[in-house]
């Protein structure tokens, strides 16, 4: 029994998005789980320790007005990943919540190693599962290289081999030239892409056979399926 799955355009830890992992956190709860929130910032491994240490306490704030014990587990290399401690930690917890930064440095992270196991396995028993920004990113089988646009697109962890996420898409175009956005528009024939406006998610509940989609924007649908805007509470029945 999978537990729930989310994908999150932008807003881990923050207020405004409370009652969307509150209901992550109580799904993984009514699993058998324990109320434990899992921070997992590898993504932003490469930042300074002053920005880790920012991250730390928003997401310990956020746990906090949650009612649930908060666990930040520093994963900022393979070694860090492969450490049997920390898979440990992640064993029955309620919520385990990968955050924004680098996708490509969380795939490389993360891919073949023993914590990538015990999510999984942590998920595949009823734990919530879910990746904000370069989170929801990896989640696929492949991450394209929009800042480096003549290098071949990255392994992600394959948990949706066929779903690929932008996330911040109502800025994201914003921030990258034309020639970036059609290398991220094109993906393969049997693949979807979605964009996924910043305090927006689509979440899969544990053994629900649709996505909802939860938050204050939209969540756009691009290419692989009929184009289309949806938003809080809309169903997408074509996801996988």
């Amino acid at each position: 029994m999978n537990g729930s799955l989310a994908l999150v355009g932008s807003g881990e830890y923050l207020p405004a998005m409370a009652s969307f992992e509150k209901s992550l956190l109580d799904d993984g709860i009514k699993n058998g789980k324990r109320p434990i929130y899992i921070q997992i910032p590898t993504a932003a491994g490469k930042e300074s320790p002053d920005r880790l240490e920012y991250w730390k306490e928003l997401g310990q704030e956020q746990a906090k007005r949650l009612g649930a014990d908060s666990i930040f587990l520093p994963i900022f290399t393979r070694k860090d990943a492969n450490n049997p401690e920390y898979a440990t930690l992640i064993k029955d917890s309620a919520l385990m919540y990968m955050s924004g930064g680098d996708p490509h440095y969380l795939a490389e992270t993360l891919l073949g190693t023993t914590l990538w196991e015990a999510i999984q396995e942590n998920w595949g028993t009823g734990a919530s599962l879910a990746g904000c920004s370069a989170g929801a990113m990896v989640l696929s089988s492949h991450i394209p290289n929009f800042r480096l646009l003549k290098k071949s697109p990255s392994p992600g962890l394959s948990l949706l081999p066929e779903i690929r996420v932008i996330p911040h898409f109502n800025k994201f175009f914003k921030w990258i030239p034309e020639s970036a956005a059609k290398v991220l528009l094109h993906v393969p024939d049997d693949s979807i892409l979605i964009g996924v406006d910043e305090l927006t998610a689509i979440v899969k509940r544990s053994g629900d056979e649709h996505w909802v989609v939860v938050g204050e924007a939209m969540v756009h649908v691009l290419k692989g399926m009929p184009d289309q805007q949806l938003r809080d509470g809309e169903i997408i029945t074509f996801l996988k």
